[in-house]
């Protein structure tokens, strides 16, 4: 009884060492964004998950989603795209975004998966939502084909705006397109309890689609330990010009 005793105390340390310790991934690794912050080794009935060879989750799908009777809208984090110095170290090529997107219905509960629009807010725009009081608004303009021959073709506009009674708010996607000669506008009703969560998961993101949480993770000591080997950039300060 205490051989079995003790190989089941091993059997529940080695478990539960694997759950519950976050480990550490190479920012060039290609995991996303959740795990890369926590390792899952059990499986998630809410998320799709494909392992690699070494039994490590390589893609974790966890969009917030909210659906509603005439659109429906989902949020998930892309990462930025990250390079390798010559000199030693990575570089944030292009910032992550948070993705919105949304699909029209077609009937109660049923969505056209098909007809879905993107809206990718920056980093500057994830803070003007997660700033939004009760009643407070906010609208952002992009145009995907801004820096192509098509720029202007294709116009997207992204409103928040607060119920009147304050239960929440209205996300409107409006997407003018004269190459397909289409206007669409879709329009998600958000209850104040969805908004908290969005605001929260929104919070806990930004860090990381802007590519800080490489800079903080990094083990101590590691651009102080020789001086000589600090990349310039490290040592700008905020009064440099």
């Amino acid at each position: 009884m205490q051989m079995l005793s003790r190989l089941s105390r091993q059997l529940w340390k080695s478990v539960s060492s694997n759950l519950l310790v976050p480990k550490r991934y190479s920012p060039n690794d290609g995991t996303t964004l959740w795990s890369r912050t926590f390792a899952v080794q059990a499986g998630i009935s809410t998320a799709k998950q494909s392992s690699v060879a070494d039994g490590r989750v390589d893609k974790i799908f966890a969009s917030y989603s909210v659906y509603k009777g005439k659109a429906a809208l989902s949020a998930s984090p892309r990462l930025p795209t990250l390079s390798k110095l010559d000199s030693g170290g990575v570089k944030v090529d292009r910032k992550g975004s948070i993705m919105l997107t949304f699909w029209p219905a077609v009937s109660e509960r049923k969505y056209d998966w098909e007809k879905k629009q993107h809206f990718a807010l920056s980093a500057t725009e994830v803070g003007s939502m997660i700033n939004l009081g009760p009643q407070d608004s906010c609208e952002f303009f992009h145009d995907p084909a801004m820096l192509s021959s098509n720029a202007g073709k294709v116009r997207k506009s992204l409103s928040i705006k607060p119920h009147s009674d304050g239960s929440g708010y209205f996300f409107s996607l409006n997407v003018v397109n004269n190459i397909l000669k289409t206007n669409e506008r879709l329009v998600v009703p958000v209850t104040s309890a969805e908004f908290a969560v969005m605001r929260t998961a929104f919070s806990f993101a930004l860090p990381r689609i802007m590519g800080w949480d490489h800079y903080t993770n990094q083990p101590l000591g590691t651009t102080h330990n020789n001086p000589s080997k600090v990349l310039p950039q490290l040592m700008e300060s905020e009064w440099d010009k």
